[in-house]
């Protein structure tokens, strides 16, 4: 599932992933399993309120690597097409 992040277009972040999912642009969203959880509720709160699927099977590293940022992701927002 987080090979779709290196070909899918997406945003990386809190504040994109949260706009994202208020717009209704969000089809699935990533969440670090190590980032802190006052980062990642408020995000997994929005995707349970907008029938968002959650993945949090992934660390920081991992999603910043599938992204290929050289930082580590908390939050990574899959788009709709």
């Amino acid at each position: 599932m987080i090979s779709e992040l290196a070909s899918q277009e997406k945003v990386i972040g809190v504040k994109q992933s949260r706009k994202a999912i208020r717009e209704g642009r969000a089809k699935r969203v990533y969440l670090a399993c190590d980032a802190d959880p006052a980062i990642t509720g408020p995000v997994a709160a929005s995707c349970a309120e907008a029938g968002i699927p959650v993945e949090t099977d992934y660390t920081l590293s991992q999603l910043g690597q599938a992204c290929r940022i050289s930082v580590g992701a908390s939050v990574v927002a899959v788009l709709s097409a």
